[in-house]
């Protein structure tokens, strides 16, 4: 076949999948309105993790399942806000590792909204103004975020879903590497990268502001200044990439959590976060952990934070594997209940898979 037959066939084929697509959104729009009729959810995690199985099991190549689920990220963020446009909150800045989180779960068609605190986005999802917050949990190089989990302690929100994201800094600028004078960058960002500065640009000057992207915005306004942030800035702001993946630790992954008020179905491949409170007696968190290990529960995390009523009393944060409906994790829940002063289900989510 020549180049131009190849081209005809492409544009055929564009034309199949144009014409696909939008069948595919009139049977959302149906199904939208079906869910409207019944109070459900727009948002299914369960369900978008199933279609993304099914596209990974159908895909015979040569594109990667990787790249499936993102082109099918955002056909399924297109179509759904068809259905009903659905409103996702985060730690603000635009162009932040956070918004990058919440583009990767619901696309480029939410409306999203950059809030100044972790209480913000509690709050709003919790009062009904916005449908869903994405909040960071757990990074691997620098341990868990607090404030996020001692707004669960008074919060009756679930987590629906969950992201890893790779953490990749980058530097960039509207200069070339050799005239950079300044770096801007968040503080963690700058410690992130300080064995490349010390490499590269050993005499620049290190200056902390408030987030990378606000880093990437001073960086188009000032002479012989690059800024350390995220990709999304670069493009935001029109800023040119010096140098990629600057960070010392390639293997930087920070977890997010979706906050909303649904409970999500199993899916077989899932992860339950609880919280809970035991009593103050001797070997009382091993009485606690015993019952999942009898019943082979696989527990991914533990941590203790206090529990903001009394001095030295502590609450325990615990990720499992499963489903709080699964059948052996409902018996070993329904012991626990007698053991501890309270006990939350905080909620059970599809697991993201770690690619690293």
């Amino acid at each position: 076949m020549t180049l131009d037959n190849h081209r005809d066939k492409i544009d055929q084929l564009d034309s199949d999948i144009v014409r696909l697509l939008n069948e595919r959104a009139q049977s959302a729009i149906e199904i939208g309105r079906i869910k409207a009729s019944e109070n459900a959810p727009f948002y299914v995690p369960e369900r978008e993790k199933a279609v993304f199985a099914k596209l990974a099991a159908a895909n015979e190549g040569p594109l990667g399942n990787t790249a499936i689920e993102a082109i099918y990220c955002e056909v399924i963020s297109a179509i759904r806000a068809l259905e009903k446009p659905i409103s996702v909150a985060f730690l603000g800045p635009k162009d932040t590792f956070s918004h990058m989180a919440a583009l990767r779960v619901f696309g480029y068609s939410a409306d999203y909204h950059p809030l100044p605190s972790f209480a913000d986005i509690f709050t709003e999802v919790e009062r009904g103004r916005i449908d869903y917050g994405i909040v960071p949990v757990e990074s691997s190089m620098g341990g868990s975020v607090s404030d996020t989990l001692d707004r669960f302690i008074h919060s009756d929100l679930k987590i629906i879903n969950e992201v890893l994201l790779h953490i990749s800094q980058n530097i960039m600028a509207r200069c070339t590497l050799d005239k950079v004078t300044k770096i801007y960058s968040k503080d963690n960002a700058l410690l992130q990268c300080r064995n490349w500065i010390r490499g590269n640009l050993p005499k620049a000057e290190l200056v902390e502001v408030s987030s990378t992207a606000e880093a990437a915005r001073r960086a188009t306004e000032e002479e012989g200044v690059a800024a350390i942030a995220s990709r999304l800035a670069a493009d935001t702001y029109n800023l040119d990439l010096l140098a990629e993946r600057i960070e010392d630790a390639a293997h930087n992954y920070t977890r997010f959590l979706v906050i909303g008020q649904q409970m999500v179905k199993p899916t077989g491949d899932d992860k339950t976060s609880l919280m809970l409170q035991i009593k103050d007696k001797p070997g009382a968190l091993y009485k606690l952990l015993l019952p999942f290990q009898e019943n082979n529960i696989s527990l991914t995390r533990i941590e203790s934070r206090p529990s903001q009523k009394k001095a030295w009393e502590y609450v325990f944060f615990i990720d499992i594997l499963g489903h709080a409906e699964d059948p052996e994790i409902k018996e070993v829940l329904g012991h626990l209940g007698e053991q501890v002063d309270g006990l939350k289900i905080l909620g059970s989510f599809p697991r993201a898979e770690f690619n690293g």
